[in-house]
């Protein structure tokens, strides 16, 4: 199947990420349709649709998916994207402001050309049309995961990103290289959670600290310890961050405190260190 809708409540959107599939959100769908009508669907060229070719364009990934939700009958939804699908998340959130009610972005940034990514969008083009795409679907696998190929679920994900054909995989990385929302994040209005692991090679700090800091009404999660996968590296307590952010309407005194203090942060422009 590709695209999965189950549970009831409040409707939950989900946009998986270069290379992967709606079988990488098991873990947060298992859980989370307790209490949300979950959908997850796989983009074109990815999952079950490794027979299309995928698309090259992140506003025509957001549009796709927005015609699916269409003929589902989802005016209004909550919506987490993941790396490249947190940019088509974003995209989603600026081509119908009205319609997304929270947003979470998972392991992703507004710059699509990816600075600091463990290789160049370039370099990554260059080796698969030299070499071919196994060793590169490989390292780009393994580079997700604090473990790296030592990780329980690098098989999986390897698994997933096996059938992407060559042209689905050089248009996933255009797509990405060829698009920005830097100059558009103050225009998205939805309350938004920013999730980001420490370790990230695919997206550094630059990335989630820019989001963080242009969109007018964030809260920011860091995990430390984790690479790109959260989801599957710490899913419980992925999966109870992005619960309670979807569930809990007022802070407790000691979020309010948390909140202050983020609130002046972001006043006087911190930027972490990474």
């Amino acid at each position: 199947m590709s695209c999965i809708r189950t549970g009831q409540g409040p409707t939950l959107v989900l946009v998986h990420g270069f290379l992967s599939g709606t079988a990488y959100w098991e873990g947060q769908i298992k859980m989370l349709s307790n209490h949300f009508d979950v959908i997850a669907m796989d983009l074109p060229g990815y999952g079950n649709r490794t027979q299309e070719t995928g698309l090259n364009n992140i506003s025509d990934f957001g549009a796709t998916i927005l015609e699916k939700l269409d003929a589902l009958g989802v005016k209004n939804f909550h919506l987490m994207g993941h790396s490249m699908g947190g940019m088509i998340a974003q995209e989603i959130t600026l081509l119908a402001p009205d319609r997304v009610d929270l947003l979470v972005l998972y392991g992703t940034g507004p710059m699509g050309e990816l600075p600091g990514r463990f290789e160049p969008i370039e370099d990554s083009m260059a080796k698969i049309k030299k070499d071919g795409m196994d060793e590169a679907k490989y390292y780009t696998v393994a580079s997700w995961f604090n473990k790296g190929s030592q990780d329980v679920n690098f098989e999986s994900g390897l698994r997933l990103a096996k059938p992407v054909s060559l042209n689905t995989y050089i248009n996933g990385l255009q797509a990405m290289s060829n698009w920005n929302s830097v100059d558009r994040l103050n225009q998205i209005m939805s309350k938004t959670l920013i999730i980001w692991g420490d370790n990230d090679r695919s997206y550094i700090w630059s990335q989630p600290c820019t989001l963080w800091q242009q969109i007018k009404n964030t809260n920011l999660a860091v995990m430390p310890g984790c690479s790109h996968n959260i989801h599957l590296e710490k899913v419980q307590l992925f999966n109870q961050i992005v619960f309670d952010f979807l569930t809990q309407e007022d802070f407790s005194e000691t979020d309010v405190s948390l909140h202050n203090m983020i609130t002046k942060s972001k006043k006087s422009n911190l930027s972490l260190p990474h």
